[in-house]
C-alpha cells in the first residue's frame, strides 16, 4: 500500500476511540486493564486494535501471557496518537474558554531551577487571576520531560533550559539568567576558610544531579579546568527535599541555581564559584504546537512573576 493509500484509509477509517485504547493499552501493557479503564469490554478492545491493524498493513502490539508491549510501529502510532488527544483536549478548551472566560488544564514539567521559587510563585497568581484553570506539575530532568513534551504528555517544561542536543523540535522563551552555586549547611567547615579552593572540595561527600544533566556536565568541567577529577564519593538526587535534608545534617556539598540556595535559611553558599557555570531559566514548548489560551497565559504569568524575583 502506497502512502497515500494508507493516509486516504486513515483519514476516513481512523476513529478517536482507537486512538484512546492505544494510549490506554500502552499505559497499562494489558488489552483488558485498557478496557476496563475505557469502560468497553475486552473483545471489542481486541477487535477495534485488530481493525486498526488491518488498516495500517502492520503489527502493533507484540501480545505474550506477560501482556503487550509496543512493536516500533505501535511506538510510533501510539506518539502520534498522543499527540492528536492533545490538540483534540485543547479545543475543547478553546471554545469553552471563549464561553467562559479562560479555562483548561496545564501540565507543567519543572526542573530544579523553578521548583521553590518561580513555579509556587506563578501558579498561584495563575488561580488568583484565571481560577478556572487547572495545573499538573511534574518534577525531573530533561532526559525525562523533554520526550514526555514531545508526544504531548507534557504542555511545557519550565526550568533550566536544555542544551541544544535536547532542543529538536522544541521552541525556547529564556525568562532569565542565574549563576551556579555551592552550597554546604550553615557553620560548615569550609565557611570559615579564606582562599577556598576546589581541592578542599572534593574531600568531602557531594550531592550531585544526574550525569544525563547539564548541571552535571558543568560541575565537571569546573573541575577538570582546575586540574582536577569531579567528585565521585556522592549521592545522586534530584529530589528537592531530600537534597535540602542531606544538607543540613551532614557536611556533603552540593551545586544548585543561586536562587534556589538563597531561599533556604538553613543552607549556606560557599565563598567560591563556578567561573563559567551559569544557566538560562526559561520555558520550553513544542515548536509545531499551537499553544492553548490557557498555557499562553501561564507562560506570561511565569514572565511577570520573574521580573519580581530578586536575581543576583
Amino acid at each position: 500500500m502506497s502512502a497515500s493509500q494508507l493516509e486516504y484509509h486513515l483519514l476516513y477509517r481512523l476513529k478517536f476511540r482507537q486512538l484512546r485504547l492505544l494510549v490506554a493499552v500502552d499505559e497499562q501493557r494489558n488489552i483488558l486493564k485498557a478496557s476496563e479503564q475505557l469502560n468497553i469490554a475486552q473483545p471489542a478492545a481486541t477487535k477495534s486494535i485488530r481493525e486498526l491493524e488491518d488498516i495500517l498493513g502492520v503489527s502493533l502490539f507484540d501480545r505474550s501471557s506477560r501482556g503487550v508491549t509496543p512493536t516500533p510501529y505501535g511506538e510510533v502510532v501510539i506518539n502520534h496518537a498522543k499527540l492528536i488527544l492533545s490538540q483534540v483536549r485543547q479545543i475543547s478548551e478553546e471554545v469553552t474558554s471563549i464561553a467562559q472566560g479562560v479555562t483548561g488544564h496545564i501540565n507543567i514539567g519543572t526542573l530544579l531551577a523553578a521548583s521553590p521559587t518561580l513555579i509556587p510563585k506563578s501558579v498561584l497568581k495563575l488561580k488568583k487571576e484565571r481560577p478556572n484553570i487547572t495545573v499538573t506539575i511534574i518534577e525531573g530532568t530533561n532526559d525525562k520531560l523533554m520526550p514526555a513534551l514531545r508526544t504531548g504528555d507534557i504542555d511545557i517544561v519550565v526550568g533550566r533550559l536544555p542544551e541544544f542536543r535536547e532542543r529538536e523540535g522544541i521552541s525556547q522563551d529564556v525568562i532569565y539568567d542565574e549563576p551556579i552555586a555551592i552550597v554546604a549547611r550553615k557553620n560548615h567547615p569550609l565557611l570559615g576558610e579564606n582562599n577556598l579552593e576546589f581541592a578542599r572540595l572534593k574531600e568531602f561527600d557531594w550531592i550531585l544531579p544526574p550525569t544525563s544533566t547539564s548541571l552535571r556536565r558543568q560541575i565537571e568541567s569546573e573541575f577538570r579546568n582546575e586540574g582536577l577529577e569531579p567528585p565521585r564519593e556522592s549521592i545522586e538526587s534530584i529530589s528537592i527535599l531530600t537534597n535540602f535534608k542531606l544538607l543540613r545534617e551532614t557536611d556533603m556539598l552540593a551545586a544548585m541555581p543561586l536562587h534556589v540556595a538563597e531561599h533556604n535559611e538553613a543552607l549556606a553558599v560557599l565563598p567560591i564559584s563556578f567561573k563559567g557555570a551559569t544557566s538560562d531559566v526559561g520555558v520550553s514548548y513544542r515548536s509545531n504546537y499551537t499553544l492553548s489560551t490557557a498555557v499562553s497565559y501561564f507562560i506570561e504569568t511565569l514572565k511577570n512573576v520573574a521580573t519580581n524575583i530578586d536575581k543576583p
